[in-house]
């Protein structure tokens, strides 16, 4: 397996070989080349992560890197077939790219294409042919905020595989949008918290199917694909080419998951995020619509809080909780972003549906990354 070390005062030579290491590789768009040290951190706070990466640890893990002030200070690709350590492979995040559907909605309703966040979603549809099913005055008021903070009242939760709108059952249906209009509205079991009785107002179940309506209406409302909505508004202006979107049965572009990006791309997803949404002297997302999105709008489950299609996990460092914004996805697939600490990490992984998935990048992200940026921090 070869390794690919970017950083030009970043020497790891001793655990690989004598050999002198290749000339930095110039980043294209924003990223600049540093040593750690540049941005006040220790070069040897990255020791465990390396260790860690060159042992079989952490299966799955494709590609680790971090980036401190705008300036990537970490990066290492390891592919699991034993290939060439691809800057260019293009990673399945799956729902870690729920995010960008959520920056999609703010740049639709800055342009005027959509309403406002508490307009409602559903009469968007009330021209679209098909059956109608499950009938119900609510679903006409169920909000653009509803389906961003994943705590809409549709019977819809992916982590129940008898729920009516659980995204497995979706998948196998020739129209997507039909199926989401048709669920039906969900009850509450005596057991089950209320949106009356949360902190918030809110009672959150994770739906897939949610965030693909909200693909679908920006779509609608654009009259474009919504793949190529996103690369002339989102994606070229960051200097992002390389990308691949799916298509449903019928025809809309899927903003629940599974775009691909390059690893460097999600860094920079991630960092248009920590930047309020301005890259360079271009606000590409609007700074109220970032500010929204990494603000806690409900509880989710235990020891994790949700914004706009984005988590906020708490994080125990030397005995002090640290909370870190992250796009999250199956396999272990995440993008923290934490403005507090000005820096932005992405955690790349084929651990599909496998337990560890989620918990190996957790805890390579908590016991190895955030360390070593908190303690630049002092």
């Amino acid at each position: 397996m070869k390794r690919l070390f970017l950083v030009p005062t970043l020497l790891w030579a001793a655990a690989v070989s004598a050999a002198p290491l290749p000339e930095p590789v110039a980043i294209a768009g924003h990223w600049s080349l540093t040593s750690p040290e540049d941005v006040g951190l220790a070069t040897a706070a990255f020791d465990a992560l390396e260790q860690a990466l060159d042992g079989d640890d952490f299966p799955g893990i494709t590609s680790v890197l971090v980036a401190r002030g705008g300036r990537l200070v970490y990066e290492r690709y390891r592919d699991p077939d034993g290939s060439d350590p691809s800057l260019d492979a293009l990673r399945d995040t799956r729902s870690a790219t729920k995010t960008i559907t959520g920056m999609l909605v703010g740049i639709a309703m800055a342009q005027g294409h959509i309403g406002k966040i508490g307009d409602p979603v559903f009469p968007l549809f009330d021209e679209l042919p098909g059956p109608k099913a499950n009938d119900d005055p609510r679903k006409s008021t169920i909000s653009f905020a509803d389906l961003l903070t994943m705590s809409s009242l549709l019977e819809c939760n992916d982590d129940n595989p008898y729920s009516n709108g659980n995204e497995e059952r979706m998948y196998v249906t020739a129209h997507w949008t039909r199926f989401v209009l048709n669920l039906p509205i969900k009850g509450f079991a005596p057991w089950m918290t209320k949106p009356a009785e949360s902190p918030y107002g809110r009672s959150f179940s994770y739906c897939t199917a949610g965030v693909y309506l909200l693909g679908a209406a920006i779509q609608k409302t654009t009259g474009r694909q919504l793949a190529e909505f996103a690369a002339e508004y989102l994606e070229r202006p960051l200097g992002i080419v390389s990308v691949r979107w799916n298509d449903s049965p019928e025809g809309v572009s899927v903003g629940g998951g599974g775009t691909r990006y390059r690893s460097r791309d999600l860094l920079k997803l991630g960092e248009l995020l920590r930047l309020g949404g301005r890259w360079g002297d271009q606000q590409i997302v609007p700074a109220k619509w970032v500010e929204d999105t990494l603000t806690v709008q409900l509880d989710a489950r235990e020891n994790a809080e949700y914004g706009y299609l984005i988590w906020h996990f708490p994080y125990t460092v030397d005995e002090r909780t640290h909370k870190v914004w992250a796009m999250s996805g199956n396999g272990g697939n995440y993008v923290y972003i934490d403005p507090s600490t000005d820096s932005v990490a992405v955690i790349t992984s084929t651990a599909y549906n496998q337990r560890h998935g989620h918990t190996n990048t957790q805890r390579m992200f908590g016991e190895m990354v955030l360390p070593a940026l908190l303690d630049a921090e002092g």
